[in-house]
């Protein structure tokens, strides 16, 4: 989804470095491997449904029991294996759970498996939820703290400077034709249209230094949501503040116009992007350029926009551009009520501009193959459940029509094909959840949305029951991680809005997932746990921040995980890029890939050890909404 085909193999030479696992066991040379346990690095909530797996050859298996031991080396809990969920790959033939919920007293333990086999399991917490999910919430705010671009870099994050500057007084062009086979490199020149236009600031999208209006608007969205219906997370609200700022730099409502990208990806023979060079950002900055001059458009970055003056926005950028505004207005209406109508006019402004009758493709980033989306309804459902709301604090009139809007969209969505789960392409389930919160909504709207919230949630438990790890996305396709994150958050979404937590036991086993209970035993968080990321392919962090030679310089970052296994038959790597390549210890990562997914931890693996600012948002509300939280 990031960056297909973004990079040319250009270094051939990578450096390992060694993952401790603290408590794996290192292969055999000659016959059966070992068995492994996977937990929840991250820790377990008290009262939660909590389950470890291990995994082995099944006939050394066969007679295996397991004991939890404390930080002192007592036994604090004994029992069996559940039967085998069938096997993962040739090595590792049989799957089973072991069942901890019964461990309730807080404290530290580590899983040992007894029988034919002694093997140790890493540690880990069982704690209540908040003091689990506070600290891991404060290290995606830290991770969007290092996205920052422009201005308002913090050095102290990431020991770098201000960068693109001359984003102050970008130029706007029309939008790159690509090629057919990949729409990915421009074949022709870009052609001025407008500007100069104040683009500075915001967030890095990902590992790179482009800046897209569609996934800060869901980015902001997210963290508002968060800032308004959940615990206080420390640094959230000026850190929504600087994403918010640069989305309203994004719309010129004096021309009607929503730009949608900082930035050019991929050049061509004669230009280059941001995806064909590997360099800290202030380097731009530092280039002296002409037009004309190849890396001209490093240094002084193309602006595309949503729209041409005049004609209506793609509507799935100006439904959630229009929430985020909207939820601006929501998290200002008590303490600063003048500021709060601004927003709330900003919102109505970008709601009423949707094209809700698009006849081409919806516009995302360019090329449109970085993000794709198919569904529009879901944004401008949740624009205009988000509108109501704030109306209503705000004693505005207009919130009843809005609300009328936000259940014809609803059922729109409910009939559209290709209605997907919680993440960057989809916020149906933020919509359905706040529709469901609002008075007066009628029998049968409610039904709908809260059946089409238990499809969601329905598609990824039958899923989840099929795979031995139980885990309910699909390994072999992109964004596994933020998936799993999208539906832990609408497990949660569900059962504030109905009361139903039948959906709760199924987000722990994700959350457990995510943070090592998965085949690989690694967290996808980096700093998580005692195993996760060490080389995220990330350009800031490779260059700038791995000199403090510590493997959390990225702390807090989500990564895509697992992948299909082709996709990474060859590395991307460029010139510029610092070798940096971690195993687990005793093993390889390719000893634990099966079912057609593959993971690796090197920084050339931009198909799953790439962080994105959605995939942390995500988490973020997944923490923080989840069931137990």
């Amino acid at each position: 989804m990031k960056h297909l085909s973004r990079f040319v193999p250009a270094l051939s030479v990578a450096v390992a470095s060694v993952v401790t696992a603290g408590g794996l066991v290192s292969c055999s040379a000659e016959g059966t491997a070992p068995p492994e346990i996977r937990v929840n690095q991250a820790g377990y909530a008290t009262g939660e449904t909590k389950y470890a797996y291990v995994m082995g050859d099944g006939a050394a298996l066969a007679d295996a029991r397991f004991a939890v031991v404390d930080e002192g080396g007592r036994t604090v809990l004994r029992g069996t294996p559940g039967p085998s969920a069938g096997p993962w790959n040739g090595t590792y033939d049989t799957v089973r759970a072991v069942d901890l919920s019964a461990l309730r007293k807080a404290g530290t333990y580590r899983v040992r498996l007894t029988g034919s086999s002694d093997v140790l399991s890493p540690r880990f917490r069982v704690a209540p939820a908040r003091e689990l999910t506070d600290p891991l919430r404060a290290d995606g705010v830290r991770f969007l703290r290092t996205q920052r671009d422009g201005a308002d870099v913090l050095p102290e994050e990431t020991g770098r400077a201000a960068s693109h500057l001359t984003d102050e007084r970008a130029l706007v062009y029309e939008a790159p034709r690509y090629d057919a086979a990949g729409e990915r490199t421009p074949v022709t020149d870009l052609t001025r249209v407008a500007g100069p236009v104040d683009v500075s600031g915001g967030w890095f999208d990902a590992g790179d230094g482009l800046k897209f209006t569609h996934t800060a608007s869901y980015v902001v969205g997210l963290l508002l949501t968060v800032e308004r219906d959940t615990p206080a997370v420390a640094g959230l609200p000026a850190e929504a503040d600087h994403g918010l700022a640069w989305l309203e730099r994004m719309w010129d409502g004096s021309q009607g116009v929503l730009h949608a990208q900082v930035g050019l990806g991929s050049g061509n023979e004669r230009l280059r992007g941001d995806h064909d060079v590997w360099r800290v950002p202030e380097e731009d900055d530092a280039l002296s350029v002409r037009p004309g001059d190849p890396d001209y458009f490093l240094k002084h970055r193309p602006v595309f926009r949503a729209n041409e003056p005049g004609e209506p926005v793609s509507p799935n950028l100006a439904g959630r551009t229009a929430a985020a505004f909207a939820l601006a207005a929501q998290t200002r209406a008590e303490e600063d009520p003048a500021a709060a109508r601004r927003w709330l006019g900003k919102a109505a402004e970008v709601y009423a501009h949707a094209g809700t009758g698009p006849r081409g493709p919806l516009v995302t980033t360019f090329p449109a193959s970085y993000y794709r989306e198919d569904v529009w309804q879901d944004d401008m459902e949740w624009a205009a459940v988000e509108l109501a709301r704030a109306a209503r604090e705000l004693g505005d009139a207009r919130g009843a029509r809005w609300q009328r809007e936000a259940v014809s969209w609803a059922r729109a969505y409910l009939g559209s094909d290709g209605r997907g789960s919680l993440d960057v392409s989809d916020v149906s389930a933020l919509a359905h959840a706040g529709l469901l919160s609002s008075p007066g909504l009628d029998d049968a709207t409610a039904a709908g949305v809260e059946a089409d919230l238990g499809r969601q949630l329905g598609e990824g438990t039958r899923r989840s029951e099929r795979d031995p790890f139980g885990a309910g996305v699909a390994l072999t396709e992109f964004d596994a991680v933020p998936r799993a994150f999208g539906l832990v958050a609408t497990a949660g979404l569900y059962a504030r809005a109905t009361g139903d937590h039948r959906y709760d036991a199924f987000a722990a086993r994700q959350l457990g997932w995510v943070f090592g209970a998965n085949p690989w035993g690694t967290s996808f968080v980096v700093g998580a746990g005692e195993v996760y990321p060490h080389c995220p392919e990330h350009q800031v962090a490779n260059l700038a921040m791995s000199r403090t030679g510590r493997g959390d310089v990225l702390r807090g970052a989500v990564v895509n995980g697992p992948n299909a296994a082709h996709l990474l038959d060859d590395l991307d790597r460029v010139d510029g890029m610092r070798p940096c390549s971690a195993e687990p210890s005793g093993h390889r990562w390719s000893d634990f890939d099966g079912h057609g997914a593959r993971y690796v931890d090197d920084v050339a693996a931009w198909q799953t050890v790439e962080p994105a600012d959605d995939f942390t948002a995500t988490a973020l509300l997944a923490l923080s909404v989840g069931a137990g939280t």
